[in-house]
């Protein structure tokens, strides 16, 4: 740590660009081509921080995994057949590897430990850890198995019939996969829907989930096919009821991991709000249930334009071209944010460049990131001469504001690194601006800064 990298201001934008395969996607292969039985093949395979976590963690736990360049070849284990490990587990940063895999190791006839940085010391376990309890698990940690290291003497599970406390794409795939181990049939209910990659790609390797909508009146025949990105997409009202059977196998496939929509959102952002710019961003994952970042950009009015949509491995995808557009302020909330939680620093910096008052809310969750990425964009747009506040569950963004140069923390949070660069490539004046320890966008990708300054160029 301790680096600065400078961002230079530009003239125009213009080009196309691929960002690294899609975060979610690439954990969820690797851990469900461990436990089925036979060969996959994962192409597109995002090698970031995190990702590459996962990968560590299951060979650890005997799973053969070989790396090819193009191609990650995991040799699966089937669903019980993952080894004892000899050292304790090491997430490094990653929230997904850690609770996903507590779900994994659950129903695992051995002892495991799992412990990451100082980061994953601070955010919460319990929210995975007491459902867990409830079908059986024996699992400690700090604080009651709030805070890691996390211990789980692995047993067989129960079934369970839960109702997600909060809206939490991780903690419901962690019991999706406990439940694959469990006697019985598992129902897990949410109440708002979150981004469904588990569900889909269960079905994909040959699992046997199924899901439903709470009423009738929120039906979606969205299973597998393109969806336009508008608000009334039918994934803002509702939730489902997903039933997992225990017992069931799975088997190897080959997947290809689409672009990383949150990835995309950083120059999906840059091209709306920057003055002259045209960006093509090829082979992007738009799952329904991840695009509220076009939902909400267009209804500001950006300029965006699906092209070559297409579905693979059960995922749709789609080529993004993004114009320069003038937009205008909105509120953000309710069932909208699971849909974009990830994209909302972003979203912060085009709501300083919006016409009016944007108001994010019901975003309590970003408080528990890697970082508390309200206060962090707050306090750093701040620095660039931004009108936000800072609200209990989000932001109060008033515009359009020019930004100027100064020197900016990322708070160790990759996010916050990656949309401050997109705010520095706008900013006006003679100073530009400077990042702190930019080295930690490798997280999710490892060369956005070479792409941004190509772009310029």
């Amino acid at each position: 740590m301790g680096q600065k990298r400078v961002i230079d201001s530009k003239k125009h934008l213009q080009g196309s660009l691929r960002v690294p395969g899609d975060k979610s996607i690439s954990h969820r292969a690797v851990m469900l081509g461990s436990i089925a039985e036979g060969e996959s093949r994962i192409r597109g395979f995002l090698r970031g921080g995190d990702t590459l976590s996962t990968l560590s963690v299951f060979r650890q736990l005997g799973v053969e995994a070989e790396d090819r360049g193009e191609e990650i070849i995991l040799h699966g284990r089937g669903i019980s057949g993952l080894k004892e490990p000899t050292h304790v587990l090491n997430v490094g940063n990653s929230g997904t590897t850690i609770r996903l895999t507590m779900g994994i190791l659950a129903g695992q006839p051995f002892y495991s430990v799992l412990d990451g940085d100082d980061s994953i010391a601070r955010r919460p376990m319990r929210r995975v850890v007491d459902p867990l309890r409830r079908m059986g698990a024996e699992i400690y940690g700090r604080l009651g198995g709030e805070r890691t290291p996390i211990a789980i003497q692995g047993r067989p599970l129960h079934s369970l019939h839960y109702t997600l406390p909060m809206a939490s794409a991780q903690v419901k795939s962690a019991l999706i996969l406990a439940a694959l181990t469990a006697e019985g049939e598992s129902e897990i209910v949410e109440k708002v829907p979150t981004r469904d990659h588990t569900e889909r790609m269960l079905r994909f390797f040959g699992g046997e989930i199924r899901t439903e909508p709470l009423s009738p009146a929120n039906a979606s025949s969205d299973e597998g096919q393109l969806h336009p990105f508008s608000t009334d997409s039918g994934f803002e009202e509702g939730g489902r009821r997903i039933y997992v059977p225990g017992g069931i196998s799975l088997k190897g496939r080959e997947i290809t991991v689409p672009g990383d929509i949150s990835s995309a959102a950083f120059f999906l952002v840059l091209g709306t709000i920057h003055p002259d710019a045209e960006l093509l961003v090829e082979g992007v994952g738009v799952n329904p249930t991840r695009t509220g970042i076009l939902d909400v950009l267009q209804t500001m009015g950006a300029k965006i334009e699906m092209k070559n949509r297409r579905v693979e491995g059960g995922e749709p995808v789609a080529d993004l071209l993004v114009r320069s557009a003038s937009l205008k302020g909105t509120s953000i909330g309710g069932a909208m944010i699971p849909r974009l939680i990830d994209e909302i620093p972003v979203l912060a910096v085009a709501a300083t460049q919006a016409e009016g008052t944007t108001v994010i809310r019901d975003a309590e969750e970003l408080k528990v990131k890697e970082s508390d990425r309200i206060t962090a964009m707050v306090t750093e747009l701040k620095k660039l001469g931004a009108k936000i506040e800072a609200t209990s569950d989000g932001m109060v963004i008033e515009g359009p504001t020019p930004l100027c140069g100064g020197e900016v923390e990322v708070y160790h949070d990759h996010r916050i690194a990656m949309s401050l660069a997109v705010a520095g490539s706008i900013a006006q004046g003679k100073e530009p601006v400077v990042i702190r320890d930019p080295e930690i966008a490798v997280i999710s990708y490892p060369h956005f800064f070479d792409q941004l300054a190509g772009l310029g160029e």
